[in-house]
């Protein structure tokens, strides 16, 4: 369970993706196993598209995909949810393909396209046999620049998202989340939902549509990736003959204007949501530091010492996980039926912090107190032990999250959009195995020791102490 949300984080799966991704997916991929020891190369065509590729030459598949540095947070309040909504409409149809001719020739082909927006990104990816890697990266093409966006398939897909909307707010875990952005960044774009409001689900146009596309969809913004099979001459050959005539900037000054504003590093605000639910049977509750971004000197430091604090759900045994000194504690007080630490990052910010879940909502003050006190035991007492624990754990995470094409065209995509270059395996192994308790405690006394906080709460909550009792125990704690 810990190293399966360890692997989530590092590839920024959490929260940035929507909930129903999977059920888009036309046809089951096949795995195929990648070398850990080969290179990344990258090319750069002179509109400033980017091509980059992982090559495996026994790889009898492969995964191509494009990743756009856009998302939710390149909307504003009126027009949020249309970048999701374009991930919709990419396979209702262009100018060359119809919906039924572009899902029967994927499944000729025997492997399936997917797509899905995060708060920074979209991404459309197919997996295919290394033969169909020409036509992939066609269908590709073709769906990015000629998508036909007719009237009666938005229509369509208003109720299709206004139902996954739904569901998205049937999972609890989604729904804090999502209040916690929207509070720590609060009149900010990196605070809107993914799907965002019904009122604009229901209200967004085609033309909101294709400016978002023209500002948006620009080649210094997208890179084409290739994992497995496809030699990356090829896949940059493929690229001139699909790509080169993609526009390098918006096309209008005013675009431009919006876009270098996507840019500014958004405010962390110490503040908070609840929604009191009491019948509801559990509390449930995320608590935040602002974080770090992809970028920051300190992301391996603070994913280790997300690793210190852990993960524990009761669910998976009656046993504390006895790596994590607070699920001990937890445990053997019975203070709450599971938690979850994670470390979101985002191309400027992030958020770091910890999700909790009870039934005994009659402690939720203890729980938070003593969480907060562990928190706080990371500025001065981390032992080499726990911090080498929490390193084996990641590492192993790392090289267990990339096994597949997809995993690593994913894994290249991420880092080349966010950072212009990818760490490979090795070179991620080599730098966590530099962090030292001694790195953990100065993170934590900087990003930690006495910092405002985000609290995101649902459900049956009234133990909750208020804002100020909880900062203010916060700071007790390091004092």
């Amino acid at each position: 369970m810990a190293s399966r949300r360890l692997a989530l984080n590092l590839q920024q799966s959490l929260r940035n993706r929507t909930a129903l991704n999977a059920v888009k997916q036309r046809t089951r991929g096949l795995a195929t196993p990648v070398s850990h020891g080969s290179k990344t190369e990258s090319t750069t065509l002179s509109n400033g598209f980017t091509i980059a590729t992982e090559h495996s030459p026994w790889a009898q598949t492969s995964t191509v995909g494009v990743w756009i540095d856009a998302g939710s947070r390149a909307e504003t309040d009126r027009t949020n949810g249309t970048a999701h909504f374009l991930e919709h409409l990419a396979f209702k149809g262009t100018q060359k393909r119809n919906q039924q001719q572009l899902e029967l020739e994927i499944e000729n082909m025997g492997g399936h396209l997917n797509a899905y927006t995060s708060r920074e990104n979209t991404v459309y990816y197919a997996k295919s046999f290394n033969s169909d890697v020409p036509a992939t990266v066609d269908i590709l093409a073709d769906i990015l620049q000629n998508s036909k966006l007719e009237n009666s398939a938005i229509e369509r897909e208003r109720d299709v998202i206004l139902r996954e909307q739904e569901e998205v707010d049937k999972q609890l875990e989604e729904v804090v989340f999502d209040h916690l952005h929207a509070t720590a960044f609060q009149g900010q774009p990196l605070g809107r939902t993914i799907l965002g409001p019904r009122e604009n689900i229901q209200s967004i146009s085609r033309d909101d549509l294709v400016s978002y596309i023209d500002k948006n969809y620009t080649a210094d913004r997208m890179v084409l990736v290739g994992a497995g099979g496809v030699p990356h001459q090829q896949l940059v050959e493929l690229a001139e003959k699909h790509f080169a005539n993609l526009k390098d900037e918006p096309s209008t000054q005013q675009q431009s204007i919006e876009v270098s504003a996507q840019k500014t590093k958004p405010d962390f605000i110490g503040s908070e949501v609840r929604i009191r639910d009491d019948t509801m049977p559990t509390a449930n509750i995320a608590i935040a530091v602002e974080g770090v971004s992809w970028k920051d000197p300190d992301y391996f430091t603070a994913l280790v010492t997300q690793a210190i604090v852990g993960n524990w759900d009761r669910a998976m045994g009656s046993s504390p996980y006895l790596g994590s000194k607070l699920s001990t504690f937890v445990h053997n007080n019975n203070l709450a039926n599971s938690f979850m630490s994670f470390s979101t990052s985002y191309s400027d910010t992030g958020l770091w912090g910890i999700y909790l879940v009870t039934d005994n909502v009659t402690r939720i003050d203890d729980l938070v107190h003593f969480t907060l006190r562990e928190w706080s035991r990371l500025s001065y007492n981390v032992t080499e032990a726990e911090t080498e624990r929490a390193k084996a754990q990641l590492k192993a995470s790392i090289l267990l999250s990339l096994d597949g094409t997809t995993a690593v065209a994913e894994d290249i995509g991420r880092q080349i959009i966010t950072t212009g270059r990818r760490l490979s395996p090795e070179e991620v192994e080599r730098v966590v195995g530099q962090v030292t308790e001694k790195d953990v405690m100065d993170f934590a006394r900087r990003k930690l020791w006495d910092r405002d906080v985000a609290i995101s709460a649902v459900g049956q909550i009234e133990g909750l102490l208020d804002y100020n009792r909880v900062r203010n125990d916060m700071a007790r704690n390091s004092s």
